[in-house]
């Protein structure tokens, strides 16, 4: 696996390093003492698949509160998609800024989001699935969410989604005064 930094700090685009033959290919998609050597979160807690019949399909943003904040590793296994992560650090020179990606079941690239991010996709395609390694179990209490379209963050989305849940949509805006849940 390589790791490329993005602009946020703590996050990277991994690439596989496949190994080829006459029978096809053959990658890693997780190795714990590999990212522990690199100080990322080698815990894996869960692992979950989400499927998305429709293009246009935004999940997110969301994020976990402590003491349940999660480390992800995503990867689009079928189709594609404009995968989005927000620095909700408090203390770092990055705290609200985003950065989109596009994952697809062609590049096999992934995405490692650390813990105190907020993450969420839009589906390029039709069909696309995305599977996630994620370091903490789910808790339902600690859930939480940013608005897809909040002006305080300006993610420039590929297109307007067509499908949305009544959660996602219902994400308060951001304020001036937010009172940041990670440092």
């Amino acid at each position: 696996m390589r790791f490329l930094p993005t602009r946020l700090e703590g996050a990277f685009v991994v690439e596989l390093e496949p190994h080829l033959d006459e029978r096809g290919g053959f990658a890693r998609l997780w190795d714990g003492a590999f990212f522990a050597e690199r100080g990322l979160e080698p815990g894996l807690a869960q692992v979950s698949l989400s499927w998305n019949p429709r293009a246009g399909t935004l999940r997110g943003l969301h994020f976990q509160l402590p003491p349940h904040e999660e480390a992800k590793l995503v990867r689009c296994v079928r189709g594609a998609i404009f995968d989005v992560i927000v620095d909700l650090r408090s203390g770092s020179p990055t705290c609200l800024a985003w950065e989109g990606f596009e994952l697809t079941a062609a590049n096999r690239r992934q995405l490692y989001v650390p813990k105190g991010f907020a993450h969420g996709f839009e589906t390029l395609e039709p069909d696309s699935e995305v599977l996630y390694f994620i370091s903490t179990p789910y808790a339902p209490a600690a859930a939480r969410g940013l608005r897809w379209d909040d002006p305080a963050v300006g993610i420039a989305w590929p297109s307007p989604p067509s499908v949305l849940s009544e959660r996602d949509r219902n994400w308060p805006a951001l304020s001036g005064t937010l009172a940041f849940p990670f440092r």
